[in-house]
């Protein structure tokens, strides 16, 4: 079995480094984020790796005000859909913004957000 050409891992190593990477269908031109096995349009294994510019539109969101207990100290935060100008979409949560200002339409851009070490996908105001 062919390993991917970029792992989950390898994704949020290159997140943390403040770089957002896709994957693009060799076979059929499918882009995807975060990576995955087989490509939902053809099924394929035929991976490239590419770098997202990481700004977008917040497609859809919402605000978490009773958290899981390792972010209850977060709450109240919002996570949302942004849609990137390459055209996927990804979930990350909403930093640097306040509440009442988070809305459809608004224009944001990647940031990583680290704690200790882990990495997630964040998106604040470009």
């Amino acid at each position: 079995m062919t390993e991917p050409v970029i792992t989950l891992q390898r994704f949020f190593q290159r997140a943390r480094e403040g770089e957002l990477t896709g994957v693009r269908c060799g076979r059929c031109g499918e882009l995807a984020i975060p990576p995955r096995q087989f490509c939902p349009a053809c099924h394929e294994r035929a991976w490239r790796p590419v770098p997202l510019g990481g700004e977008g539109t917040i497609e859809s969101f919402t605000v978490i005000r009773v958290a899981p207990r390792a972010f209850a100290a977060d709450a109240p935060y919002a996570v949302a859909v942004v849609k990137l100008r390459e055209g996927v979409s990804l979930l990350g949560r909403i930093v640097d913004i306040p509440l009442d200002k988070v809305a459809i339409g608004l224009p944001v851009r990647f940031r990583p957000l680290v704690k200790d070490t882990q990495t997630s996908v964040g998106f604040g105001p470009i």
